[in-house]
């Protein structure tokens, strides 16, 4: 009966429009109120200690290290080393702007961060080539998903508290599989302007020397990550002292190096991180009293044990928990499902033999894919917003980016070596 009431009051919450942290913690109320004897309090309980979480430190930073590097002239940089390495190429714009979101991703750990920094830059330039408005739009949008699979992601941190997994073999584990899902990207977006005749960019031809000194001026943006995964696979500092360490590199590089960050720019960056960072918590917090009373009432073993029952085939138990993310992704946000959804379904995997690591790649790349799928599509939203574009256009113009990339989550999901041979190789 509890989990009837749990489920029902959260589904009718979401048809009505309520948001998704209001609706996660009104559920748990209703739950608690007329199916146990437990106080009401509890909720507001957990809410509160569950943000006291060393862990979770991170996802601040990371936010703030990201927003710094957008407005310090890191974006900017990183656009003009991909425009040298595959702008001469036709649909080069386009191609272009996905190589750039797989750099910045690499940087932010956000969707919509990275999808804000790049998209903002090349929506309106590849409007002005002729390129069609709503693949223009497309692309950053599909791209933009990447920067939660490339470390260091921010779902990879939660997944990692969450699931009680090494937040640095996470990182570690997205690297091939972000790299995957970016070059199926960028082919879908190279045969797209192929047949509609989208030309390279006006200096269309490869020369190493501008190869060579974009890389130079961009130098600095790509130690980034050197610094974060050498610094937490050296034993220099956690992943959380990491996400201050890329905050403290960022402050040096946008006031010292680049010299493009001031104090107004610096408070906008300060309190654009507040406003995203406020929203996220208080998703976390309400999710984290869902997912507890969910544990409490053993709902998680219950599903387990139902899915097990039905089948032990370690195929089609992930064939039916990656349909599942795809329809949870559209209607729920990557870290509201991940904080959900962890506790139920890494139980169900591990009991069929699947590799804690391996299976957090792939719920974090299957719901990245709801960063592009309406009605909830983040990415879609934000690219409508920095690119002027008609959101029902992106729809249409992004369904293809949206094939390849299941496409690539099944090959993620079937080949474990593409996830857990960079983790081996440094646990060995």
């Amino acid at each position: 009966m509890t989990i009837f009431i749990l489920f029902g009051t959260l589904a009718v919450c979401l048809l009505i429009g309520v948001p998704i942290a209001i609706s996660l913690g009104v559920a748990a109320i209703a739950a608690i109120y007329f199916g146990t004897d437990l106080p009401l309090d509890l909720v507001a309980q957990k809410a509160f200690t569950s943000l006291d979480s060393f862990p979770l430190l991170a996802i601040p930073f990371f936010m703030l290290a990201g927003v710094l590097m957008g407005k310090g002239g890191i974006s900017r940089r990183l656009l003009d080393l991909a425009s040298s390495l595959v702008g001469f190429i036709t649909g080069g714009l386009s191609l272009v702007t996905v190589v750039a979101c797989m750099f910045f991703a690499a940087i932010s750990g956000s969707g919509p961060a990275t999808v804000a920094a790049i998209g903002g830059f090349m929506i309106p330039a590849m409007i002005a080539k002729k390129y069609d408005v709503g693949f223009s739009a497309a692309v950053p949008a599909a791209a933009g998903s990447i920067g939660v699979i490339l470390p260091p992601s921010i779902p990879f941190v939660l997944f990692g508290a969450i699931g009680s997994v090494s937040v640095g073999a996470m990182f570690l584990a997205g690297i091939i599989p972000g790299i995957l899902v970016g070059l199926v990207i960028l082919l879908t977006a190279y045969v797209i302007s192929k047949r509609k005749g989208y030309k390279s960019e006006d200096a269309a031809e490869f020369k190493a020397k501008d190869v060579l000194k974009a890389f130079w001026e961009a130098k600095w943006a790509l130690f980034i990550p050197v610094i974060i995964l050498g610094g937490i696979y050296g034993g220099i500092f956690s992943p959380t002292e990491a996400a201050v360490a890329a905050v403290v590199y960022a402050l040096i590089i946008g006031v010292f190096v680049y010299k493009e960050l001031d104090l107004k720019t610096m408070y906008q960056c300060f309190l654009d991180t507040v406003v995203i960072n406020a929203t996220t918590m208080i998703i976390i917090s309400f999710s984290v009293s869902f997912a507890f009373f969910m544990t409490l009432e053993q709902i998680p073993g219950s599903i387990a044990s139902a899915m097990t029952s039905f089948t032990e085939n370690p195929v089609f138990i992930l064939l039916i928990v990656i349909l599942f993310l795809l329809i949870v992704g559209m209607f729920i946000d990557t870290i509201s499902a991940l904080i959900v959804l962890t506790p139920i379904l890494l139980p169900v995997v591990t009991s069929v033999g699947i590799d804690p690591v391996h299976f957090g790649v792939i719920m974090v790349s299957t719901l990245a894919i709801g960063f592009v799928t309406p009605p909830l599509g983040v990415n879609l939203f934000v690219a409508s917003s920095v690119g002027k574009v008609k959101f029902e256009k992106i729809v249409v113009a992004v369904v293809p980016f949206i094939i390849v990339m299941i496409i690539a989550v099944l090959v993620i999901a079937f080949v474990p070596q593409l996830s857990l041979w960079l983790p081996g190789l440094f646990e060995g």
